[in-house]
């Protein structure tokens, strides 16, 4: 395992600084474990961060991905003015200050300090996929309507973020130059607690966003993911064999029922064009658009990034949203190509190739813990230029 070079080469400026740090460090430990404890320390995080620019009389700096980010909040909050309930949408739009972990990240991880960061996440997300696994194996949590999620409180949650960490694992047995072995050493639980979700949109998250970081790497890395696709499908239980055949199944309940959310979504969208439904307004909402085919009476979300954030938030804010991927997605490319730090530029381009990929099937980007581990992960390798880091 890496050390943790939390200060080394970049110590604390000054006390808030110190305070700063170790709030974010508890912050990456605990949002695989605990949202609440998590959301505490993003507060005391902030704090300090907010204190120590003004005493230094510094400005905001932050990664280009940003800027479309605060555009996505701006759009949001207007949503909420325009919601079929107000009151409801902003309450709910308390998420976007979990946005705040971009410049924190970016001021309190700089140089040396990203990769341990990185290290922390991968160490947390083995513990939570020994849980999982354990809860498998021994408490009987092996079916749909059961299954592993961790530390976390719904499996939904808990592969998307197994399927983060895989990708930062990934990232560091190809790039890295230390850490390697530990990498290598947990990726095995990685793989097997993702597989016990039974979460099909995951799978396929990890596959392309590790397929995008073999392809950075060398392309004929790509062979190796239908290999282990196949042995993994040989030796699994009956029961995952059975969901990765579901997934070509047209008759399958719940690929109709996405089916029926996107047709929804897409008559919302006409009619609410601008500013959407309003934050956490689809579920009132869905029985008004629900078509003939749809297998629930209702739904929370709509399964699927784009469409929710067009039919909850309006189409400029899916432009924003839009816009905030690009812009991501073509800096960490650059980072990739240019940065010596080449292990966390791939972990965050394969991260955000998961979420896009998984982000089609399940609306992601609105799950707090999965946001907050990929909000970190893709400012990790812009931090780690700052103040001469060492090289990952």
């Amino acid at each position: 395992m890496t050390t943790l070079t939390l200060t080394a080469g970049v110590p604390p400026r000054d006390r808030l600084e110190q305070i700063g740090l170790w709030s974010l460090v508890g912050i990456v430990a605990a949002m695989q474990l605990s949202i609440a404890t998590a959301q505490i320390l993003l507060a005391v995080a902030a704090a300090a961060w907010l204190a120590s620019h003004v005493a230094r009389g510094e400005r905001l700096a932050a990664p280009p991905f940003f800027w479309p980010l605060l555009l996505y909040a701006a759009l949001t909050l207007v949503s909420a003015g325009f919601s079929l309930d107000p009151e409801v949408s902003f309450t709910d739009s308390k998420q976007l200050v979990l946005f705040m972990l971009v410049p924190l990240t970016y001021d309190f991880a700089r140089g040396a300090r990203a990769n341990s960061v990185l290290s922390i996440v991968l160490t947390i997300g083995a513990a939570s996929a020994f849980v999982g696994i354990v809860q498998y194996a021994v408490l009987n949590f092996d079916g749909l309507g059961r299954r592993p999620s961790g530390t976390l409180s719904h499996w939904m949650t808990y592969s998307g973020t197994l399927m983060l960490v895989i990708c930062g694992a990934t990232a560091r047995l190809l790039y890295g130059s230390s850490g390697r072995l530990w990498a290598a050493f947990v990726m095995p639980a990685l793989l097997v607690a993702l597989g016990l979700t039974l979460t099909r949109g995951a799978w396929v998250g990890v596959a392309v966003g590790v397929a995008v970081i073999f392809l950075s790497k060398d392309f004929r890395l790509l062979a190796l993911i239908p290999i282990v696709v196949v042995a993994g499908v040989l030796l699994a239980p009956q029961a995952l064999t059975d969901r990765v055949y579901s997934i070509f199944d047209r008759n399958d309940l719940t690929s109709r029922d996405r089916i029926a959310m996107l047709q929804a979504g897409a008559a919302m969208v006409k009619d609410y064009p601008l500013t959407g439904v309003g934050p956490d307004q689809i579920e009132r909402a869905y029985p008004n658009y629900r078509v003939a085919d749809a297998v629930k009476p209702t739904n929370p979300h709509l399964h699927n990034v784009p469409m929710q954030i067009a039919a909850e938030r309006g189409l400029p804010a899916l432009a924003a949203w839009l816009w905030f991927v690009v812009v991501t997605a073509l800096a960490l490319f650059r980072l990739l190509k240019t940065s010596r730090h080449k292990s966390l530029s791939a972990a965050a381009l394969g991260g955000v190739a998961a979420m896009l990929a998984a982000g089609l099937t399940e609306y992601n980007f609105g799950d707090s813990e999965f946001l907050m581990l990929l909000l970190v992960m893709i400012t990790l390798p812009f931090a780690a230029n700052r103040d001469g880091g060492l090289p990952s």
